[in-house]
C-alpha cells in the first residue's frame, strides 16, 4: 500500500541526505489522496459502477456482480445473500498516481444513518441514478444530504442499455427535481482536459468573471480547466455523464473526467486533525475507530485527545489499519487525506473530532421506530444486552437501551428490512438467537408550560436538596441545561454533578413513559451537607426534582411527522389528497404540469409508513414518494395511544415522583404533592 511511501520523519531526513529528502517530499506532494463517495436509490446500479472503476484502474482482475454475490464491496454475507448495501465499505485504488478512497454507501432508506456517517469522509459524491427509473425518493433524500454537507457531486446515468432508458428525459428530471446547476460532459470536455465551447458557455452563465472571459475569448485550455474545477468545489456546477455499468460504457471515459474535474488540498505540515466516520469491532472484539485525517500526520504511539459523554479522554493509538475491501494492512502512520482504523481509542463515537478538531457532528436521519430484543432464557441477558451495546457503538442511531422495569432490551430502527439484517449480524458474530417485537412508533413527551419541580433525597446519613425550573424548548431542541445558582451558594461542582445526572439517561414522562424532550432545564437552587452528602445523592434529588415537576405540568404527547414530496401522474393526484386528509397529514398547493403533479408536506409517521407499497400499487409502480424525517410534533391522536400504551406513572419505582425525608434518624417518603411544604431552601 502507499502508506509505505512516506517518508517524512527526522530520522530518515538524516540518514538519506537533505537532497534526497526534499526529492521524496515533493514526489509525495504530487500524491493526491481523494474519497469519493457513491450513492444511489436501492436498484440504481451503484454496486456494479464500482466494480466498473475498481476493474478499470486494475483493483480487481475480474469485475464481480450483485446478483453473482461476488460483488467486491459487498463481501459480507448479509449483502451478498440480499443483494444490498448494507454497511459503507471502503476500497482503495490508484489512478494516474493519484490514490482514491472508494466508499460504497447503502441505498435502501433503512440503512439511511450508515450512509449519513459515511459522507463526513467524503471529498468528493458521485450518485448514480437509472436512465430507467429517473430520480426516485431516495435520490432526494441523498441529494439533500449532500448539499447540506457542501459534498461536490457528480452525477452518472446509468442503465442506458435498459429498455425505456432516457438518459436525456432523466438530465431533465435532475435539472427540475434536484439542481439545475447540472451540466452534460458530453458537451464539452476533451480527454486532455480542454473544455469545449458550449460546457465554457454555461460556466460563464454562474460567473461574471468567467463571463468577461468568455466573451473576450481569453483564457488558456489551463485556465478554464480550474475555473471548472472550482466551480464544481464550490457546489456551483454538477457535472453529469450517462453509460451502462453493466456493459462497461461510458465508465472509463467518466473515470478520466473524474481525475482531471477533483483535487485534494490537504495540510501534512499543521498539527494532526480527524474526524471518527465509522467504528467497528474486528472478530476478537476489538474496537477499531475509522477516522478520515484531515490535516498533519499520525503515526502509532502518538496521543490523542478528545471528549465523549462529556468526559475527557487521551488514549495513545497502539495499532494503525489501512484497509481495502474486508482486507486490512497495518501501516506505521497516515496522512493528510487518508482513511486508516485505529485501535486504542476506548470511547470515542462517530462525528467525533479528534486532535485538532474538537467539534462533534450531530447526525439528522433519526430512527422513528423501536423495538424489543426478544431471546430464550437459555440467553444471558447481560451477554445479549454485551452484544447490542457493541452493535450500538458501531450504529448509536440505535439507542440501544435496558429497561429496567420492564426487564427487557429496546432499540430503534428505521425498519423491518434494518430488523432482519439485525437477526443475522447476532447470529454471525455473536452466535445469538435472537428476533424483534413489531416495530412501533417512537413517541416522545414535553409540556406546554413552565414549572418549578423540587426533589430532596434524605435517607439516615444522605442529604441533597434540588430545585429546577422547567420550560418548553423548541421543536427538536432536545434537553437544554443552565444554571441560575450563584457559587457561594451552591457550588460550581455541585452545580456540574447534578447537570451531569441529568444528562446520563433519558427521562420518563408522565402519559406514556416515552422520553421526555424539547425541555429547558434551569438549576434554581441546590444544598448539601458537607459530611453525608455523596455524588449519588444529587442524583436521587435532580431525578425526583424533574419528575416532581412533570407531575405538574400541561405534559404534550409528540409524535415523529414525515415531510413528504410525492410525484404522480395528474390524473392520481384527488387520490393521493385524500389519503394525506385521511392520514391526519397536511400539504401545499400541489404543482402540476400537463401529465404530472408534485405533492409536498407533512404527515405523521404512524399513518403513512406503509404508503410507498400502497402508491406504488395504485400508480403501477410509476408514481414515486420521498419521506424523510421532519422531527416531533403533537400527537394527532394522543388520547388513543395513551390508553393503548396503558403506562401506570406509579408503578415505576426509578422514575418516582416523591422525595425522601429524615424524622428521627430514618427516612420516610411524602408524595410529590406534599414536597413543596417541606423543602429546606424554601
Amino acid at each position: 500500500m502507499h502508506f509505505n511511501n512516506y517518508l517524512t520523519c527526522a530520522a530518515e531526513y538524516v540518514l538519506m541526505g537533505a537532497e534526497v529528502y526534499c526529492m521524496e517530499r515533493r514526489e509525495r506532494e504530487l500524491i493526491m489522496r481523494k474519497t469519493i463517495g457513491l450513492f444511489a436509490h436501492v436498484d440504481a446500479g451503484k454496486t456494479t459502477f464500482a466494480e466498473q472503476l475498481l476493474y478499470h484502474t486494475n483493483s480487481i482482475r475480474a469485475r464481480g456482480r450483485v446478483d453473482h454475490m461476488d460483488a467486491y464491496l459487498d463481501s459480507h454475507e448479509i449483502e451478498r445473500a440480499r443483494g444490498i448495501t448494507v454497511f459503507a465499505d471502503q476500497a482503495v485504488l490508484s489512478y494516474k498516481d493519484d490514490t482514491y478512497y472508494l466508499i460504497d454507501t447503502p441505498g435502501h432508506v433503512d440503512f439511511s444513518p450508515e450512509m449519513e456517517r459515511a459522507v463526513l469522509a467524503m471529498d468528493y459524491a458521485i450518485v448514480i441514478v437509472s436512465a430507467a427509473e429517473g430520480v426516485q425518493g431516495h435520490t432526494e433524500t441523498v441529494w439533500q444530504l449532500l448539499r447540506k454537507h457542501g459534498v461536490p457531486t457528480f452525477f452518472f446515468i446509468n442503465k442506458t442499455d435498459r429498455v425505456g432508458a432516457d438518459a436525456e428525459g432523466v438530465l431533465a428530471e435532475i435539472r427540475t427535481h434536484l439542481t439545475p446547476d447540472a451540466v452534460p460532459l458530453a458537451e464539452g470536455l476533451g480527454a486532455e482536459g480542454v473544455v469545449g465551447e458550449a460546457l465554457r458557455e454555461r460556466m460563464a452563465e454562474r460567473d461574471e468573471a468567467l463571463l468577461e472571459a468568455f466573451l473576450e475569448g481569453r483564457g488558456d485550455p489551463a485556465y478554464w480547466l480550474e475555473a471548472l474545477r472550482t466551480l464544481i468545489r464550490e457546489g456551483r456546477l454538477f457535472p453529469c455523464a450517462s453509460g451502462s455499468a453493466l456493459q462497461d460504457v461510458g465508465v472509463a471515459e467518466f473515470l478520466a473526467q473524474l481525475h482531471l474535474l477533483t483535487g485534494a488540498d490537504y495540510d501534512e505540515e499543521a498539527p494532526f486533525g480527524g474526524r471518527v466516520y465509522k467504528i467497528r469491532h474486528d472478530a476478537n472484539g476489538m474496537r477499531q475507530t475509522f477516522v478520515k485525517v484531515l490535516s498533519g500526520t499520525l503515526q502509532v504511539r502518538d496521543e490523542l485527545a478528545y471528549e465523549s459523554g462529556g468526559t475527557r479522554y487521551a488514549e495513545k493509538v497502539t495499532r494503525l489499519l489501512a484497509f481495502n475491501g474486508s482486507r486490512s494492512q497495518a501501516v506505521d502512520r497516515a496522512m493528510a487525506g487518508d482513511l486508516v482504523a485505529i485501535a486504542g481509542l476506548s470511547a470515542a463515537e462517530a462525528g467525533q473530532g479528534l486532535g485538532r478538531c474538537t467539534d462533534k457532528h450531530a447526525y439528522e436521519m433519526v430512527p422513528t421506530l423501536q423495538s424489543k430484543v426478544m431471546f430464550a432464557e437459555s440467553l444471558n441477558v447481560k451477554d445479549v444486552l454485551r452484544a447490542f451495546r457493541m452493535l450500538n457503538a458501531e450504529d448509536p442511531s440505535l439507542n440501544v437501551v435496558w429497561e429496567e422495569r420492564l426487564q427487557e432490551i429496546h432499540l430503534h430502527v428505521m425498519g423491518v428490512i434494518q430488523l432482519e439484517v439485525l437477526e443475522q449480524v447476532a447470529k454471525e458474530r455473536f452466535g445469538m438467537d435472537v428476533s424483534f417485537g413489531p416495530p412501533e412508533i417512537l413517541y416522545k413527551e414535553t409540556i406546554r408550560t413552565a414549572v418549578k419541580g423540587y426533589g430532596h433525597f434524605e435517607p439516615l446519613r444522605h442529604y441533597a436538596e434540588v430545585h429546577l425550573l422547567l420550560e418548553p424548548g423548541e421543536r427538536g431542541s432536545g434537553i437544554a441545561f443552565a444554571s441560575a445558582c450563584h457559587p457561594n451558594e451552591f457550588s460550581v461542582g455541585n452545580q456540574n454533578l447534578v447537570r451531569t445526572h441529568l444528562y446520563e439517561r433519558e427521562h420518563h414522562g408522565l402519559l406514556t413513559g416515552m422520553p421526555v424532550t424539547d425541555l429547558k432545564i434551569t438549576l434554581l437552587r441546590g444544598a448539601g451537607h458537607n459530611e453525608h452528602t455523596h455524588g449519588g445523592d444529587f442524583r436521587e434529588a435532580a431525578f425526583r426534582a424533574l419528575r416532581q415537576g412533570l407531575e405538574k405540568a400541561d405534559n404534550v404527547l409528540l409524535e415523529p411527522f414525515y415531510d413528504f414530496k410525492i410525484r404522480v401522474g395528474i390524473d392520481e393526484m384527488g387520490r393521493v389528497l385524500s389519503d394525506i386528509q385521511r392520514a391526519s397529514g397536511r400539504f401545499e398547493p400541489p404543482l402540476t404540469t400537463g401529465t404530472h403533479a408534485i405533492v409536498a408536506g407533512r404527515v405523521p409517521v404512524a399513518t403513512f409508513m406503509n404508503y410507498a407499497a400502497e402508491l406504488a400499487a395504485f400508480t403501477h409502480g410509476r408514481g414515486s414518494i420521498r419521506c424523510v424525517f421532519g422531527g416531533y410534533d403533537e400527537c394527532h391522536n394522543a388520547q388513543e395511544v395513551i390508553e393503548r400504551i396503558g403506562y401506570r406513572k406509579d408503578a415505576d419505582p426509578l422514575y418516582t415522583s416523591a422525595s425522601i425525608f429524615c424524622a428521627k434518624g430514618s427516612g420516610y417518603s411524602v408524595p410529590w404533592q406534599e414536597v413543596e411544604a417541606k423543602m429546606h431552601l424554601l
